[in-house]
């Protein structure tokens, strides 16, 4: 290249620096990536801005309420004594009793026969008769064909033996034994003779 040529290119290079204006210059450096002397950027509340400041206030007071409650009387010993109400009583009335059939009367005297000789002849050597003198002491009592008689021995040593009863049927010229002694209530007497010849027999 000939020094001619040298002078032109230097002279160009010189003339484009001129027409754009003085060299660049360098770019700033980070604070973070630059020096490690530059303080570190804060994003908090120091950058700077006044904080606002907060005044706590005091509540106000009202006026103090007491209520007082009235004070119960303590209990005895042994705590409180319920009271207990008397139980009512139910007064229930018995039903009525059903009355009793009444005893029926007694058959009354016989009007003809069989009469006295009649019963003493039915009952004169019958087994537990005693052989001694007898006679009819009450009736005979005549109830349709039914007839009850009562017989106790005389004289000596009557006062010993018990009276005897005597129920018949039939009439006189006909009569038959039914019971003599001293318990005559056999079921025959309860379940077939009248009633005013079973009361004077068993006593119902």
């Amino acid at each position: 290249m000939s020094p001619r040529t040298r002078v032109s290119l230097a002279f160009a290079a010189v003339a484009l620096v001129g027409a754009c204006g003085g060299p660049p210059q360098p770019l700033p450096t980070s604070p973070t990536y630059g020096s490690p002397s530059a303080a570190p950027i804060s994003l908090g509340p120091s950058i700077g801005l006044p904080l606002p400041t907060t005044t706590t206030q005091p509540l106000p007071t009202g006026p103090t309420s007491t209520t007082t409650y009235p004070t119960l009387p303590a209990y005895p010993t042994g705590g409180p004594t319920a009271t207990r109400r008397p139980t009512p009583t139910t007064t229930t009335t018995a039903p009525e009793t059903v009355p009793a059939t009444p005893t029926p009367s007694h058959a009354p005297r016989c009007a003809s026969r069989p009469a006295q000789a009649d019963i003493l002849a039915l009952i004169k050597d019958r087994p537990g008769v005693p052989d001694k003198p007898l006679r009819v002491y009450q009736g005979p009592f005549c109830s349709g064909a039914w007839s009850f008689a009562t017989v106790e021995v005389t004289g000596s040593g009557a006062d010993d033996l018990e009276p005897l009863m005597v129920v018949a049927t039939g009439p006189g010229d006909a009569l038959a034994l039914v019971a003599a002694g001293t318990d005559v209530c056999i079921d025959r007497v309860q379940t077939s003779a009248p009633p005013g010849i079973r009361v004077l027999a068993c006593g119902f």
